[in-house]
C-alpha cells in the first residue's frame, strides 16, 4: 500500500513524499506536539542528508534528529571511504539495518528516504524497526489518513517535481486542516540531478 501504516502510534504529524519524472519530493508540516500539548509550531521535519538525498520523519522528535545524525554521519564516511557517492537504496538498507539493531531499544519515529542517483528517483519508507519498502508515494503520522486521499486523487507518476511539489503541498494543508497535532506551515525539499531545494509554504 502506498501509505505507510505499521500499527502503532507516533506523535502528531503529517509528511509525504512522492516520486516524480524528474526528482523526489519530501513534505512535512511544522507542529511538534505531546500529548495534547503544542510543544513548537517551528519544528523541522524535513532535511537534505546531502545534495542527493533526503529524509523526511513522523514521530518522537528526539528519536527523528537522532536517526539523522547517524546516518549523515554515516552516509559521509561511506563517502569519504570509497570516494563515491552512496546511492539511495544502499542509504535506505543502511538505515534499515541500523534501526533494526536497536529494535529493543527502538526509535520511535517512521522514516521516509527519497532522492536520484545513477539508478533514477527513488523513495522508500522504514518504520520503527527497520522494515523497508520502496514505492512511488507514501504518507507517514496521524494526519497521514487524509494526506493519502489527495495523493491517491492526484498522483500520476509523468508528472514534474514542481506538480509533484504542489500536490505534496496540497495534501499536507488537506491534513493540517483536519488533524489537530499537525500545523504551522509545510517545510518542502525538491531534489532533483542538479541538486537539492528546501522551500516553506505557509498555511492558507
Amino acid at each position: 500500500m502506498p501509505e505507510a501504516q505499521f500499527g502503532y502510534a507516533v506523535n502528531g504529524a503529517t509528511t509525504v513524499g512522492l516520486v516524480c519524472k524528474d526528482g523526489v519530493v519530501l513534505a512535512s508540516e511544522k507542529r511538534i506536539s505531546y500529548g495534547f500539548s503544542i510543544m513548537s509550531k517551528a519544528g523541522k521535519k524535513v532535511f537534505l542528508i546531502n545534495s542527493r538525498i533526503g529524509v523526511a520523519f513522523a514521530g518522537l522528535i528526539s528519536d527523528a534528529q537522532a536517526i539523522l545524525r547517524r546516518i549523515s554521519v554515516e552516509v559521509r564516511l561511506y563517502e569519504l571511504d570509497y570516494h563515491s557517492p552512496m546511492n539511495v537504496k544502499s542509504t535506505a538498507k543502511l538505515l534499515s539495518n541500523m534501526l533494526y539493531s536497536q529494535r529493543y531499544y527502538p526509535a520511535f519515529a517512521e522514516t521516509l528516504i527519497g532522492g536520484v542517483d545513477k539508478d533514477g528517483q527513488r523513495l522508500y519508507i522504514l518504520d520503527q524497526l527497520g522494515s523497508l519498502i520502496e514505492d512511488k508515494y507514501a504518507t507517514l503520522g496521524t494526519g497521514g489518513a487524509v494526506a493519502i486521499g489527495i495523493l491517491e486523487q492526484g498522483y500520476s507518476q509523468g508528472m514534474s517535481t514542481k506538480e509533484g511539489k504542489e500536490l505534496a503541498v496540497k495534501a499536507v494543508r488537506a491534513a493540517i486542516s483536519r488533524d489537530v497535532a499537525s500545523g504551522d506551515g509545510v517545510d518542502v525539499v525538491v531534489i532533483t540531478k542538479d541538486g537539492g531545494k528546501e522551500e516553506f509554504f505557509p498555511v492558507k
